[in-house]
């Protein structure tokens, strides 16, 4: 959608704002008890001030670069996020055909409202497949197996919900999937739905449902089920960065969670350097977590990032002009 108004992500925030139903933008919208992770995100890449160098002959320019060897061509990835038919009716498909039309990563959540059979195939190379770990191993198994057949090249998995944060917005709101949307690719197996409960319906599933205890040992586990490297999605500190390479990952995405799950956690911007310094070359690193300008996507890169991951913004996007 080309309008003189819809010039900048903030725009589009706006335009989302004014068109979603309380309920969908508070869920998309809101963070853990008193949102302060969340609005850190943000306001700590703006507090970082750009120190340029002048004739630097920048005449020729190119944004391209690689995510485990695989080109794109702008450091920007399409980060998963779920239930994005709640903001367009083409949701994840047309989320995925976008991001093809830019040439540039895109990674499926497991809680799309579209299987992943449907949603992958939509995707150009690089496409990768964000996976939760369940106290079920059969289902954390077959969701796997059926996302290296969709053709994902790369399992990224979640590492910082053990339980569902504290988010009041779907509390009080007692959010839950209206009856016509489910968790296409957990249906199969009996685990589209979220519970009829008081409160976040949500968090209700996440705690029936979600391996709580996890453990390095279980990156090994992982390895162990897929010939497709492995991503770790939540890490803010470089010690865990580190383990999590000597364990198998071949990236780690510094995130947390949109400041959605442990309030008071610190920016991602200020724990980048500390990851980055401490994988070495062990691992590539990627950040997310209050991305909104280019000068955000340039500052993370030059805090050693190989490239960012946005969330939000793709969903304004969705709700106001589609794909």
């Amino acid at each position: 959608m080309d309008s003189p108004s819809l010039l900048s992500v903030h725009d589009y925030h706006r335009a989302a704002c004014a068109k979603l139903p309380k309920g969908v933008l508070d869920y998309y919208e809101g963070g853990a008890l008193d949102e302060i992770t969340l609005r850190e995100n943000s306001a700590g890449w703006e507090r970082l001030k750009l120190y340029y160098h002048v004739l630097a002959g920048v005449g020729t320019r190119d944004l391209g670069t690689t995510v485990l060897g695989q080109p794109i061509s702008v450091p920007i990835a399409v980060a998963p996020t779920a239930f994005q038919k709640l903001a367009c009716a083409t949701g994840e498909i047309a989320t995925a055909k976008a991001a093809k039309a830019v040439g540039t990563l895109f990674i499926l959540s497991s809680f799309s409202n579209t299987a992943m059979e449907s949603v992958l195939p939509q995707a150009a190379s690089p496409r990768w497949f964000q996976l939760y770990i369940y106290k079920d191993r059969v289902i954390t198994e077959e969701l796997v197996r059926r996302a290296e057949a969709a053709g994902a090249e790369a399992i990224v998995v979640t590492v910082d919900a053990p339980g569902l944060g504290t988010r009041e917005r779907d509390v009080r709101n007692s959010f839950c999937l209206p009856d016509d949307l489910s968790l296409e690719n957990l249906a199969p197996m009996g685990k589209g739905n979220f519970p009829k409960v008081t409160g976040s319906g949500l968090a209700a599933y996440v705690r029936e449902n979600f391996k709580s205890d996890l453990k390095f040992e279980d990156l090994n586990w992982l390895g162990g089920c897929t010939r497709l490297p492995i991503v770790v999605k939540g890490v803010c500190r470089g010690d865990d960065a580190r383990r999590a390479a000597e364990h198998g990952a071949k990236a780690v995405v510094v995130s947390n969670h949109g400041g959605r799950q442990l309030d008071t956690a610190p920016a991602t911007c200020e724990v980048l350097p500390a990851v980055v310094t401490a994988v070495g070359d062990l691992c590539e690193v990627y950040v997310d977590g209050g991305i909104r300008r280019g000068s955000d996507v340039l500052k993370a890169i030059a805090l050693g990032a190989r490239a960012v991951l946005i969330g939000r913004p793709i969903l304004w996007g969705l709700c106001v002009g589609g794909e």
